[in-house]
């Protein structure tokens, strides 16, 4: 148990050492708010990042040491946040003829591999599967080849894409999270 706190403290030390892993936990916030708890009531708010962020750090005694320079420090975050690695994967059919697509739920989204941001200290295929299973519901880590990627920097972001291949065509994809993905193609 002492070990269990111990390990609770420093994780609380680490996610409130800056602004930016503040914002980090905020947005999770914001997901689950908009997700879940506006679902279950929806006469609640709507709010976008940035005001649900502000509302944060007016009303939360832990953030009062922010709150009067809120823009700054969600600009800060916003900068941060598009520099943090992203890892997924090209999921091909057994003949490398087609692979899956997925198409953002914002209405600016395009196609593309399904992807996702990294967490601290997670090793890029582990974020590879967790974020393809998110958004397809596939579990590709037992066909994960840590050799077989792709990777590019864009605009200061690493993109990793695991190559994976042997991917059923017969497979039904479907997300596991909510208002992320709008729809796949195979």
């Amino acid at each position: 148990m002492q070990l269990l706190q111990k390990y609770w403290t420093i994780y609380q030390e680490e996610e409130l050492a800056s602004v930016e892993r503040i914002c980090f936990q905020i947005e999770q916030a914001h997901w689950f708010y908009e997700d879940f708890v506006r679902e279950q009531n929806p006469s609640l708010p709507s709010f976008n990042l940035k005001n649900f962020s502000a509302k944060f750090f007016k009303h939360c005694p832990l953030l009062h040491q922010w709150s009067h320079e809120h823009e700054k420090a969600f600009a800060d975050f916003m900068q941060y946040k598009i520099r943090v690695p992203v890892c997924g994967a090209i999921m091909l059919n057994d003949t490398m003829e087609k692979c899956v697509l997925v198409k953002g739920w914002s209405s600016r989204s395009g196609w593309g591999f399904p992807k996702g941001k990294i967490n601290k200290d997670e090793p890029d295929s582990t974020c590879a599967a967790r974020e393809v299973l998110e958004e397809t519901g596939y579990d590709i880590s037992p066909l994960i080849k840590e050799q077989d990627y792709v990777e590019l920097t864009i605009r200061e972001q690493r993109i990793r894409l695991y190559i994976v291949v042997g991917v059923s065509e017969d497979t039904e994809f479907c997300p596991k999270t909510r208002k992320e993905i709008k729809d796949r193609m195979a």
